[in-house]
């Protein structure tokens, strides 16, 4: 029977390289925050008992995720004053403990809220590698990344893992070493448990360090290795608004060229954004400089773009088209329908085949509340109307150019309104 696995995720920092009043693991990174990123790794994991270790901004941080960690089942502790990574992981095993009603007797597998992009199969080899080479612990390695600040891997000369040395620590000669430890890292719980209370202050950080346990077992003949990536994007750790930028573009590229392969046509790449879980159909075509948010969903062979802003909630039908400078947001563009340019779409329901001309607006907020308006099959909708929501466009009205139409209005179908307010034009004889 396999061993049961614990993942704590140290989510405790403040961020103050950000220079950002937010909490750092609340970023944004392509529709998602980074503790969210993390949280899908973990839950890919399956372990049986999950931490999230926090502190620095905890409310700001269970207001907006509480609900997605519990639902997760992760188990949320406040570490308190951070004392150190050695600190973190004491208390969260403690939290578990205390959960369990005894010690927990499994793997123990540490990540970390503000590293995005680790993917499950590598923290599954550092959870196999315990297994198959008998290890005490294992730890994940790079000397494709940058080494500015990371501890360094010290080996002796036969090559074999003897320790860490963190790089406000290091010598001259230590520095040189370009093999870094990423901070990924997994237990056998028996090991991390007897050794945690051994870490010490002893350091030029005044704080308790997890890597010193890899030095602690070494020392007492227990085995430990370090696992090497050649993949430094894995790795990364976002500390300043630099790393998100380049971890943005490591995200946004997997997401576009995954779309492209899927058959989607993003004519520019480099100048279009979509964020993870964005949904698009085959044979549509992106034109540049076009920005589709999270909980957006386009289907096949429509046009979008360019300079189109899609946010939250639009959704376009099979082969709907908006163009130039225009705006959506929880509305639906119908099958075959246009929206080509200057149009703002907010709280919308269009039908099939409709047009709407430029300069459109749906006046959804009334300051106080938002409303729908609702636009049927086939209708046309002039250039530079303004419908007031809540409003309706009966099947195959037409609204003229520039008309306005008012709040509660019902456009009957195949009715012509125009004017400002609008009303149902007349033919001659005073007949409408």
């Amino acid at each position: 029977m396999a061993a049961e696995t614990a993942v704590i995720v140290l989510a405790a920092g403040m961020g103050t390289r950000t220079r950002l009043p937010i909490a750092k693991v609340l970023l944004p990174l392509c529709g998602q925050t980074l503790l969210e990123y993390v949280l899908d790794t973990c839950q890919e994991l399956a372990p049986e008992h999950s931490v999230v270790v926090l502190h620095h901004g905890m409310e700001e941080i269970q207001a907006r995720l509480g609900s997605r960690m519990e639902a997760q089942g992760c188990q949320v502790i406040d570490q308190g004053e951070p004392k150190g990574t050695g600190h973190a992981v004491q208390m969260a095993l403690k939290a578990l403990d205390r959960k369990l009603g005894k010690p927990f007797d499994g793997r123990v597998l540490v990540l970390y809220g503000d590293a995005p992009l680790i993917p499950a199969l590598r923290l599954r080899e550092l959870l196999s590698a315990l297994d198959e080479a008998d290890l005490a612990a294992s730890l994940l390695s790079c000397e494709t990344l940058d080494p500015t600040g990371m501890g360094r891997i010290l080996r002796d000369e036969d090559g074999v893992f003897v320790g860490i040395r963190e790089a406000r620590d290091c010598g001259e000669d230590e520095l040189l070493i370009d093999e870094i430890n990423t901070g990924f890292c997994a237990f056998r719980s028996e090991d991390l448990r007897a050794f945690l209370p051994q870490l010490a202050i002893e350091n030029s950080q005044g704080e308790l360090y997890l890597t010193d346990v890899f030095g602690l077992l070494v020392q007492a003949g227990r085995s430990v290795d370090a696992l090497l990536t050649p993949f430094a994007e894995e790795v990364i750790g976002i500390n300043t608004l630099v790393h998100l930028a380049e971890a943005r573009k490591i995200v946004q590229d997997d997401i576009l060229y995954g779309l492209l392969e899927d058959g989607v046509y993003i004519e520019d790449p480099s100048s279009t954004i979509i964020e993870k879980g964005v949904r698009v159909g085959r044979g549509t075509h992106i034109l540049p400089h076009t920005v589709i948010r999270k909980g957006v969903q386009v289907g096949e062979n429509c046009e979008v773009g360019p300079f189109t802003h899609l946010r939250a909630g639009a959704v376009l039908e099979e082969g709907a088209q908006v163009g130039n400078f225009v705006e959506m947001k929880k509305s639906v563009l119908g099958a075959g329908s246009k929206a080509k340019h200057l149009t703002y779409l907010g709280d919308a329901v269009i039908g099939r085949g409709a047009n709407i001309g430029a300069g459109t607006i749906t006046a959804n907020y009334d300051g106080k509340h938002k409303h729908r308006t609702t636009i049927a099959d086939k209708a046309f909708i002039g250039s530079g109307s303004i419908l007031v929501a809540p409003s309706e466009v009966g099947e195959g009205a037409t609204t003229g150019a520039g008309a306005l139409i008012t709040r509660n209005t019902k456009v009957p179908p195949g009715v012509v309104y125009i004017g400002v307010p609008a009303r149902p034009m007349r033919k001659k004889g005073g007949e409408s």
